[in-house]
């Protein structure tokens, strides 16, 4: 099966973990997946993700996900660039989450990174998700 999102694909994974209630979820690893969940784990929305690979498979990341008094800690995490159509911001442009209550996490030139990095260097850059 090809996956045409494959950022979309792992964000509705986690999604619908959570909304089982599950404490882990599986998704196929590749290093944009990699750079997300490292932002993820940074801003505190994860407990944390490891590498596996069972034997002859392709690696996979095992997400564990993070609760707070029996709910999930991320609310809602929604895609808003997608491959048919790309959202760019400059950092002037880019509006806080929630009132900074949440974060965008950008893919700059100068890595993927949250929001809130993304202001302090100074760069903007293609808006891949929001967490909140």
């Amino acid at each position: 099966m090809s996956i045409n999102d494959p950022l979309g694909d792992m964000l509705t994974r986690i999604r619908n973990a959570q909304m089982r209630g599950q404490s882990k979820v599986a998704t196929p690893a590749s290093s944009l997946r990699k750079r997300v969940l490292d932002v993820l784990v940074g801003e505190g929305y994860i407990r944390g993700y490891a590498e596996v690979t069972v034997a002859q498979a392709k690696p996979e990341f095992e997400i564990e996900l993070k609760y707070f008094d029996g709910k999930p800690v991320i609310k809602e995490i929604q895609r808003v660039s997608t491959p048919g159509r790309r959202v760019y911001s400059s950092i002037k442009e880019l509006k806080p989450v929630r009132n900074g209550l949440g974060i965008s996490i950008l893919s700059t030139p100068k890595g993927v990174m949250s929001d809130a990095l993304a202001r302090e260097q100074n760069v903007g850059g293609e808006v891949l998700c929001q967490v909140f």
